[in-house]
């Protein structure tokens, strides 16, 4: 896939687009994946820290939940006015930490009143399967808490929460929870794609095959053959840089994550969703 353009604010030039059918179809396959993960978790699993702060596995269990519940949610209010200026992908993921004060005590809150994690996926999931098709519409602009948002995009959002998640339960618990494909892709490419509006430019490539490429950072532009700053990850490694889940230099002690060149070192600019 071709690297993203941006401008030189960082906002997206060219948005990359997302398929409504492949959208429609990763959340449902997703969210069928951490919901039956959910109910084979043990108590002692669920009782487990999550690796998230403060928060239990039940905690991360309402969490998921209450990302699933969005989506009904958001399309029951009144549409946005046609001429608002829509939020971007990247814009909603760099926005991200302004609001995880309010998501920590919302997901707090909820977990002390639904005792059983897995029983309020259950909830959300029942709510979602009657508006599915809606929430994939490319011509719906709903009044976000950070602006107007296209349905479309807000649901690839739930996708990237989805994915997040979904990877921290897997690894708190020791559960195998399936990533979706289409959903695993949608995650790399935003968060590529959010990097590149965070630090705009084309002197580093950052690569995360098989789903992304992207250049970022100001400095000298390459036109031609191999470029001297190349970052590539492997898409978990790069979905848990990119959201802090871990650190650059725990990354590059393995074997998938390399950078070359003198501006490929990116920790100062990771994560980049909260």
């Amino acid at each position: 896939m071709p690297p993203a353009n941006r401008n030189a604010t960082g906002r997206d030039r060219n948005p990359r687009s997302y398929d409504p059918a492949r959208v429609r179809k990763a959340l449902i396959a997703q969210v069928e994946a951490v919901a039956d993960a959910a109910h084979r978790l043990t108590p002692e699993q669920r009782a487990r820290a999550s690796g998230l702060p403060g928060w239990d596995v039940h905690h991360l269990l309402v969490h998921i939940a209450l990302q699933i519940d969005a989506v009904p949610r958001f399309l029951g209010k009144p549409e946005a006015p046609a001429k608002s200026p829509a939020v971007s992908l990247s814009s909603w993921a760099l926005s991200t930490a302004t609001v995880a004060d309010r998501l920590d005590a919302q997901t707090r809150e909820e977990a002390a009143r639904a005792p059983d994690g897995a029983a309020r996926i259950d909830e959300a999931v029942a709510d979602l399967e009657p508006v599915i098709e809606s929430a994939v519409r490319e011509d719906l602009l709903i009044p976000h808490g950070f602006g107007a948002m296209r349905m479309l995009d807000f649901t690839v959002t739930r996708l990237v929460e989805l994915v997040v998640h979904s990877d921290d339960l897997g690894r708190a618990t020791g559960a195998a929870v399936h990533l979706d494909r289409q959903a695993l892709a949608a995650t790399v490419r935003l968060l590529a794609d959010a990097l590149a509006a965070k630090a705009p430019g084309a002197s580093v490539e950052v690569r995360v095959p098989p789903f992304a490429v992207v250049q970022a950072v100001e400095g000298p532009r390459h036109t031609r053959g191999t470029p001297p700053n190349v970052v590539e990850a492997h898409p978990l490694t790069w979905l848990r840089l990119a959201t802090g889940r871990t650190t650059w230099a725990d990354a590059l002690d393995t074997a998938h994550l390399s950078a070359s060149g003198e501006r490929a070192d990116l920790a100062g600019l990771l994560p980049v969703l909260g």
